[in-house]
């Protein structure tokens, strides 16, 4: 699995994005974390309301929107179920588990893979810090998750490759 972490100034930029694709028949909103409802019963519009009453109870972030893909392997075939369960389970071991977040399984391309949107801002208003989030919260979780799912895990990809002689 790579995961891959990105820090935004638009949370509608990201969920623009994602919602496009659900448009296009390229993906499908399959979970919907602290929403309050199921994510079939949910529009654009109350996934943005969602995310903006957070942001808005702390104006002076700029940087506020949080944007993860989860890349498999093109080996894997993973269900609904699964794919959830992987997100959940990293999400809460990067420290957003209590944060609302979408999570979109995209059908775009050749390797199975999901995004995942969320929001910096904690309901008291505070920013979560994402400093290194990717080299030290990510990278922790992605290693275990390879393992505790059966996940073809990222480093044998690159160490099994044949060395290129010049």
């Amino acid at each position: 699995m790579v995961a891959k972490v990105i820090s935004g100034k638009s949370i509608r930029g990201a969920l623009n994005y994602n919602e496009n694709k659900v448009k296009a028949g390229n993906a499908s909103c399959i979970k919907a974390h602290k929403f309050g409802s199921e994510v079939k019963d949910l529009s654009f519009s109350n996934k943005l309301i969602r995310f903006q009453k957070l942001t808005e109870r702390n104006p002076k972030v700029k940087t506020n929107a949080l944007h993860i893909s989860l890349n498999f392997d093109t080996s894997e075939k993973l269900d609904i179920k699964k794919l959830n369960s992987i997100a959940h389970t990293y999400m809460e071991r990067i420290g957003f588990g209590e944060q609302p977040y979408l999570v979109y399984q995209h059908t775009d391309a050749a390797h199975p893979h999901v995004h995942i949107v969320s929001t910096l801002i904690r309901p008291d208003g505070k920013r979560i810090d994402i400093h290194n989030l990717g080299r030290n919260e990510s990278e922790k979780a992605r290693k275990e998750i390879e393992i505790e799912f059966g996940l073809v895990q990222a480093e044998s990809k690159t160490k099994n490759r044949p060395e290129v002689q010049p």
